[in-house]
């Protein structure tokens, strides 16, 4: 059932990705973000008010919002137990959100079907890092498709020069790069809470935890600079951003709370969105240098059969 959870989380990103490029086309970043934020939290309200009102709306359903559900290790602990609850989703938030940023910013300035692919090797970063921490070991595949992953990102550096896009000097590939490092350790961390949390108890609260954080950054940053920035424009892929990941996230989540899923094939599997994310940067946004980057992408998509393969 994880895997099933894992593939619905990859398709439903990959449509996340594209309208998240939509949106930030000739548009403010902040308050494009502030408002996902506010959209997420709105979709996950009924799910908050439960757990501050425990009204028991959701409990003993598959929405538990039980903190603890499903961890009976865990479920008789004191009310302190819930504030370190709370503390390790903020945690958690401050992660995604500046992964967050830093993506929105890359995106905005970057086609589609560079940051795709970039994004598709969190996989190699996770299984390093299942590897230190959590004990999983690498065979020969693994370490084959971890080769492959590392050498497509260095096609694509070459074939990216055609777009006067410079990997080693580009501001906002660093900016890609450092969303793709911290969300590979938000995978890591959602592994570590998610052996104690309740999937629907961390979805909610950290999207609310993020709305706070990300109205503050707004109204410190952009609202007093905002006539000296981009202008912010509505746009319905607004909302779809949310809506996309929202739905995505409660997949992803759910995948992780069953006790035989791995990081490590679950991560590899969401990055399948980039097959998703590539296909509409060619149909919709009508980007460029598709044949090179199309070999990069084989390759990763190799490396990460081979990964799949050594998991198994």
């Amino acid at each position: 059932m994880w895997l099933l959870l894992a593939f619905i989380s990859a398709g439903l990103l990959g449509l996340y990705d594209t309208s998240k490029k939509t949106a930030l086309k000739d548009n403010a970043v902040l308050p494009v973000l502030f408002l996902n934020t506010l959209f997420s939290t709105l979709i996950f309200s009924p799910f908050i008010l439960d757990s501050i009102l425990g009204t028991g709306w959701f409990t003993g359903t598959f929405l538990d919002n039980d903190p603890f559900a499903g961890h009976p290790e865990t479920s008789g602990l004191q009310e302190h137990s819930l504030f370190h609850a709370h503390i390790l989703i903020v945690i958690k938030s401050v992660i995604v959100l500046s992964s967050w940023i830093f993506g929105y910013f890359g995106m905005k300035h970057l086609p589609l079907t560079i940051v795709g692919p970039i994004n598709a090797t969190r996989p190699v970063l996770v299984l390093i890092g299942a590897l230190l921490i959590f004990g999983e070991r690498l065979n020969g595949y693994q370490w084959t498709g971890v080769i492959l992953s590392l050498f497509s990102l260095f096609l694509l550096s070459l074939s990216s020069k055609k777009e006067q896009v410079d990997f080693r000097h580009d501001r906002w590939i660093w900016c890609i790069a450092a969303a793709a490092v911290l969300g590979a350790v938000s995978g890591l961390y959602d592994k570590y809470i998610l052996g104690q949390l309740g999937p629907m108890f961390v979805q909610s609260w950290y999207n609310l935890y993020q709305l706070l954080m990300m109205g503050t950054v707004c109204i410190a940053l952009w609202y007093p600079n905002r006539k000296n920035t981009t202008p912010f424009r509505w746009k319905w892929a607004i909302p779809l951003i949310s809506i996309f990941l929202s739905v995505a996230d409660f997949a992803y989540f759910s995948a992780l709370n069953q006790p035989d899923s791995m990081i490590s094939v679950v991560s590899l599997i969401r990055r399948g969105s980039v097959l998703v994310s590539f296909a509409c940067g060619v149909l919709i946004f009508h980007e460029k240098n598709l044949r090179a980057k199309a070999l990069d992408l084989l390759l990763i998509i190799i490396g990460m059969v081979f990964i799949w393969i050594g998991s198994k």
